[in-house]
């Protein structure tokens, strides 16, 4: 079993680059690959969540072509041109995947399966089920779960669709169905979530009007190919943005990051914490706006979260926690019941690895208290999940001992080389492939 050993550090410094947004990677895959043409993606995230992706596009008949580090060629096919797979389509670990593929196959001409690894196979589809149902899909799932067995030649009809949770993996099923069908698809969220597939659907040359939680699609005759230039992952930053709060040594930039307001709302936590934060160097990437975080240590003082802000920090509440173990006082989060059906319980995997280090974190049905104080060094279980992993690894920096993180390999789902960017600016970890092997110092 993979695991993390990380010293304490006198701080992080010095400036570093993330991969590729997973998120907008996978939608750029999909919608490339309905599209008239061949698109052209640079940036790409060469994880193992959005190379799986890439594989199930292929097994459905699409060619896709890697030119380089990063860069993808899709070959579309056009909305109505993706074939019948041979067997089951393997998500892995990828939730995004599976429940943006279940919009996207629910109107195709043929059945098809989805399947994952051992976690993906145990969460929630029939958020996204239910409404594509209301839509005319046929899918089954497996008590709520997968696999998810999608049947042929559905007639969509356009609705006027109210989700129960604000998940944008939803809405982007919603609309990737209503593509194909008959009238306009509007999806009413009750709370905003992040708006990627909307601006990428745009920029596929679709009609849409989005505003306020309300997105309305116009099914369009056909998408156009383009270009996709993919910013840094903001989730994957946060870690390194809480690391620069909490224990760093001077200041620390993270270059090139996607700074799209649906995905920021850890900065405003951070900042009413009391962090030193400023955004520089703004720029575009397509429709996505990009910048440069400068990150300077400072005193974080506990807070109650508002509850506006927690959906648009939904992937980096592990992150924000460790900056509150991290704080003089107490820190709440409410509203935030979605962690626990993530690649893990979120909630109980960080109030109880924050415990083993010595931090009160008292677990609630959506969210959490956290008292502020010192942290021990300690062995923390990350149950498999890749950003639970990377918060303790952040933890660490504030330990008064070394801290072991145990089944880490899931971070290559979202941040390969996570290890080795750690190292370039300040982190004592070391990767280990099991007990006793010898480091991977990389």
């Amino acid at each position: 079993m993979s695991e993390f050993h990380v010293d304490p550090s006198k701080g992080v410094v010095g400036r570093l680059t993330v991969p590729g947004d997973k998120s907008i990677s996978h939608r750029a895959l999909m919608l490339g690959a309905i599209a008239d043409g061949t698109t052209h993606i640079e940036g790409f995230l060469e994880s193992e969540d959005c190379l799986a992706t890439l594989a199930a596009l292929e097994h459905l008949g699409v060619t896709v072509h890697r030119p380089g580090t990063g860069k993808v060629e899709v070959v579309g096919v056009g909305l109505r041109g993706l074939r019948a797979p041979a067997a089951p389509l393997d998500m892995r670990n990828a939730g995004t995947a599976m429940r943006l593929f279940m919009g996207l196959l629910a109107p195709q001409a043929f059945e098809s399966v989805l399947v994952g690894d051992e976690s993906l196979m145990r969460r929630p589809m029939e958020r996204a089920a239910q409404p594509l149902r209301a839509m005319g899909a046929r899918i089954d799932t497996d008590g709520g779960r997968p696999p998810v067995r999608i049947g042929a030649g559905a007639r969509l009809r356009g609705q006027r669709l109210s989700t129960e949770v604000a998940s944008a993996q939803v809405k982007s099923a919603l609309l990737l169905a209503g593509l194909y069908a008959e009238g306009s698809t509007t999806v009413i969220e009750p709370a905003p979530t992040r708006d990627h597939t909307e601006r990428m659907l745009q920029l596929f040359g679709c009609e849409l009007a989005s505003r306020g939680g309300r997105t309305t699609l116009q099914p369009p005759p056909r998408l156009q190919a383009t270009r996709i230039v993919v910013p840094g992952d903001f989730s994957s930053a946060a870690f390194f943005i809480v690391a620069g709060c909490i224990a760093g040594a001077g200041p620390l930039l993270v270059e090139g990051v996607g700074i799209n307001p649906t995905r920021t709302g850890l900065l405003e936590l951070l900042s009413l914490m009391g962090a030193d934060l400023r955004l520089i160097n703004h720029r575009n990437c397509g429709t996505e706006p990009v910048a440069d975080i400068e990150v300077r240590p400072a005193p974080l003082q506990g807070i109650d979260a508002p509850a506006r802000l927690v959906p648009l920090a939904i992937d980096e509440l592990p992150a924000f926690f460790v900056a509150a173990a991290c704080a003089s006082g107490v820190t709440t989060v409410s509203g935030a019941a979605e962690l626990r059906v993530k690649e893990s319980d979120r909630i109980a995997a960080m109030a109880r690895g924050l415990a083993a280090l010595g931090i009160r974190a008292e677990p609630r049905p959506d969210g959490i208290r956290i008292e502020g104080g010192r942290l021990t060094g300690g062995v923390v279980e990350s149950l498999g999940d890749h950003r639970v992993a990377m918060s303790f690894a952040v933890a660490a920096l504030r330990a008064a001992g070394p801290v072991g993180i145990r089944d880490v390999a899931n971070v290559a789902t979202s941040f390969p080389g996570f290890a080795k960017t750690a190292r370039r600016v300040g982190i004592a970890i070391e990767e280990r492939e099991s007990a006793g092997s010898e480091p991977d110092r990389g």
